[in-house]
């Protein structure tokens, strides 16, 4: 007679019957998902860009998502979710499921939001590097009513003013306003901020000397700087643009510890495979050969720089640490 035992020993134990079934259904599954990461992408990509439709970041973003779109044979759409910031876009984007088919437009506020506001749903280790683009320089800028010349005369005329300058502010957490912190941070200068909605609003006061000195990117403030409606101190960025050539670098004007690339790129939700990953970075890497890309590019302002996948989640880990500093020392918040 055949005990209770013996047939136990006998007959699969449930367990292990379910953990093979398991196995046996990954292993199945296992080949459809590489399929799927080979042929990526096979439907259209959405790009979400967390700023308005017609701004800098958008036309960066499009200049080559347009040329991802031919040598990937999808199109990839630009979606335009502005809001707090740059919180409402990003937010969507890290909830969005990590396949690659919906990327966003990264900038510094990708990584400063959530050092500035406990409000922020999202962190930059929600996001992967995909590839960094470069990013339109800041130019630091004063009404031609000020008495200044160089960025040596504005600290030193500041200095002696304490308190009776002011600076413009287009938000709290975009990178001009982070650029002109950093800059307060290295000089010690103090200065009234005067708060805008964004750059436009904020140029013809900036220009008409009702405030003083501010931080405009380079593709607003060239009209700006050629009329002499704005007379350019120095240029936040490693080397001279060419579109103003006479404008010298922070670094040539005696504040290199204060230079900052408001850089921009595109990334994808943490967990998307590491296929899709590279992929994106070595498309991403030859569109910023490609002359029209560049040309492109180069009328916006943007200065190129390439970086793969690797190098941007290291340039992103990186910011965290400089950001929380200067947020930290600086008392920045963005409810302030």
């Amino acid at each position: 007679m055949t005990s209770a035992y013996s047939l136990r020993r006998h007959l699969p134990d449930r367990r292990r019957l379910l953990s093979g079934l398991s196995m046996a259904a990954s292993g199945l599954a296992m080949p459809a998902l590489l399929r799927a990461q080979e042929t990526w992408p096979t439907r259209p990509v959405k790009v979400i860009v967390p700023f308005p439709a017609g701004g800098v970041v958008d036309l960066v973003v499009r200049a080559v998502t347009d040329r991802l779109a031919i040598t990937l044979k999808q199109p990839f759409v630009i979606e335009a979710r502005p809001g707090a910031n740059g919180n409402i876009g990003t937010e969507a984007a890290a909830r969005a499921a990590a396949d690659g088919y919906t990327l966003l437009a990264a900038t510094p506020a990708t990584v400063t939001q959530p050092l500035l506001s406990n409000t922020a749903k999202f962190k930059s280790t929600d996001f992967v590097g995909l590839g960094l683009v470069g990013a339109p320089p800041n130019i630091f800028c004063v009404s031609p009513s000020l008495p200044v010349r160089s960025m040596r005369e504005l600290v030193d005329y500041s200095r002696a003013r304490p308190g009776q300058l002011s600076v413009s502010n287009p938000g709290i957490g975009t990178s001009n306003h982070l650029a002109q912190e950093l800059l307060f941070s290295h000089t010690g200068l103090q200065m009234v901020q005067v708060r805008y909605p964004g750059q436009p609003q904020m140029i013809p006061d900036l220009a008409s000397g009702q405030v003083h000195f501010g931080a405009v990117t380079s593709a607003l403030a060239l009209p700006q700087v050629r009329d002499g409606r704005l007379r350019a101190l120095a240029i936040g960025s490693p080397r001279r643009w060419s579109e103003l050539p006479d404008v010298p670098t922070l670094s040539e004007a005696g504040f290199g510890e204060a230079t900052f690339v408001p850089w921009y790129g595109l990334v994808a939700p943490a967990g998307t495979p590491r296929a899709i990953v590279r992929k994106l970075s070595d498309e991403i890497s030859a569109a910023l050969t490609n002359p029209d890309v560049i040309t492109r590019l180069e009328k916006l302002g943007t200065q190129i720089t390439p970086a793969s996948a690797d190098e941007f989640d290291q340039l992103m880990r990186s910011e965290v640490e400089r950001w929380s500093r200067v947020i930290r020392e600086r008392n920045i918040r963005a409810d302030a």
